[in-house]
């Protein structure tokens, strides 16, 4: 079996992982998780502009 996150070659063999792998995997998940988190604040962010500028059309 062979995974492939981005541009590199996850697994070498066929049917285990090495350590190298899973440290692969490992930081894949962990920018994804970032990434994700970054999303979150920034949808976050557009919800609070959106209703503030809902609450100002709401004052004219």
């Amino acid at each position: 079996m062979v995974s492939t996150t981005g541009d590199v070659d996850v697994v070498e063999e066929e049917t285990h992982f090495s350590s190298a792998s899973a440290q692969i995997l490992i930081r894949e998940i962990m920018v994804c998780n970032r990434d994700l988190e970054q999303m979150k604040q920034n949808i976050h962010d557009v919800q609070k502009r959106l209703s503030n500028i809902i609450d100002i059309l709401g004052k004219i």
